[in-house]
This record gives structure tokens, sequence and C-alpha cells, in this order.
């Protein structure tokens, strides 16, 4: 291997291996690391500590966070089971006893439950007519689950067509059709869609909505009021 030259012309010194070759060099630097911690003792220490604290921190947080979902799940119970049975001012705010939906947002906010509390708080308040707030609700929730959430865009899209804002109603409707597309469900989402285009004055896109719903989903419920209504809008078009 050439040595490397200095501008004089002359070789440098090759250091690349001396803490290989030379025993006496790696002692030097294991020193200098020694007397760093020697002499840095508190800041060394401050740091491990600030680590330690942080990890346990997160570890408690999450500790925390899981006793408070599943304390919140079981006070949700009741809720639920009014909820089902339509006793939506119980599901609501509570019996007196046991919390309403609203109680389980307000107590444990970011668990699960309290998640879940919004969807079913959205949904209560979407039924009463109080459109505003059951988009406030609806809108804080979110989840992985493909009936549910699509579920939730749906009735967000519900929401803003009785506010009369067409183009969120669409925008919603179009989020619950493409979340997760099958055949249960995606042909009821488009339905509503074709609506709320049809609504908005946009024709060509409600009839195409009907023709994917005609063309992708010829068994579904939707399939034959689809095709009555995209033949209708034809007629309309064309005059």
């Amino acid at each position: 291997m050439a040595k490397q030259k200095t501008r004089k012309g002359k070789a440098a010194p090759d250091t690349s291996n001396e803490l290989l070759e030379n025993p006496e060099a790696i002692a030097t630097r294991l020193g200098r690391g020694e007397a760093f911690v020697k002499e840095n003792t508190k800041l060394v220490g401050g740091i491990i500590g600030l680590m330690i604290l942080i990890i346990a921190g997160i570890v408690g947080y999450q500790i925390h966070k899981a006793n408070q979902n599943e304390k919140a799940q079981g006070e949700m119970f009741q809720a639920v089971y009014y909820y089902e049975q339509d006793s939506l001012d119980f599901a609501l705010n509570g019996d007196g006893v046991q919390p309403g939906f609203l109680d389980i947002i307000d107590e444990y906010g970011g668990t699960a439950a309290a998640n879940l509390s919004h969807f079913y708080t959205g949904s209560i308040y979407l039924s009463q007519g109080e459109y505003q707030n059951a988009l406030d609700h609806l809108e804080n929730f979110s989840a992985s689950d493909f009936f549910v959430q699509a579920q939730a865009y749906s009735l967000t899209g519900d929401a803003y067509m009785e506010l009369g804002n067409q183009e969120e109603a669409i925008r919603s409707y179009q989020r619950a059709s493409d979340y997760k597309t099958n055949k249960y469900f995606t042909p009821k989402y488009l339905f509503k869609l074709a609506i709320a285009y049809e609504e908005a004055g946009n024709l060509q896109e409600a009839i195409a909505t009907y023709g994917e719903i005609e063309s992708k989903y010829p068994d579904s419920y939707e399939y034959t009021e689809a095709r009555k209504h995209k033949a209708r809008l034809e007629g309309l078009a064309s005059n």
C-alpha cells in the first residue's frame, strides 16, 4: 500500500493500525475515557437517571391507561345496554348510578372506551336531530374495525346532509365507500353517495356511482333501486 505523502513529498507516518499494534495506545485511549467519566460523574449519572425516569414514565403511563380503559369499559356496559334498549337519554347521561357515554368521555379521555363512546354519542345526537353535536363526536372517533369506522364516516355524511353541506357529505360518503370495501356495506354507502351527488347537482357522478353498484354489487339490496335511479338520471341528463 502506498504511503500518504505530505505537501513536501515526505511520507506521513502510518497510524491507521496504531491501536491494533500498540497496546500502550489502547491503554491511553481507555484511560482518557475513564478520566472523562470520573471528571463528569454527575453529568453521566444525571443522564442515566433521566433516561430511567423517562422509561419509567412511559411504562407507568401505559399501565395507567390500560387500567383506566379496563375500568371505563366496565362502567360503560350499562350505557351500551341502555343504547341497545333505545333508552337514549340514560345511555347518553347515565341513570344517576351508572355513568353514560358523556361521563365516560369526560372521565376517561384518551382510552379506547372513551373513543367508542364518541361513536355512540354521535349516533344518538344524530337520531335526536342535533347534527352539529353529532359531527363533533363522530369526527373525534377513529377505529380500525372495517364496520364501525365505515359506519362512522357514513353517519358523518348523514349529519352533513342534514346541515345542507353536500360537499362534506360527499367527502364522508366517499370515505365510507372506499374504506375496506365489501359486498355487505359498501353498496349502502355508495347509494348514499349517489344521492348526495344528485343533491349537489352533479348528475354525471351520481349516474357513475349508481353504475358502480350495478356493475360490482348485483346481489346487493341496493342493486334494483340503483338501476332505477341510474335510468332516471340518464333520462334527465339527456334532455
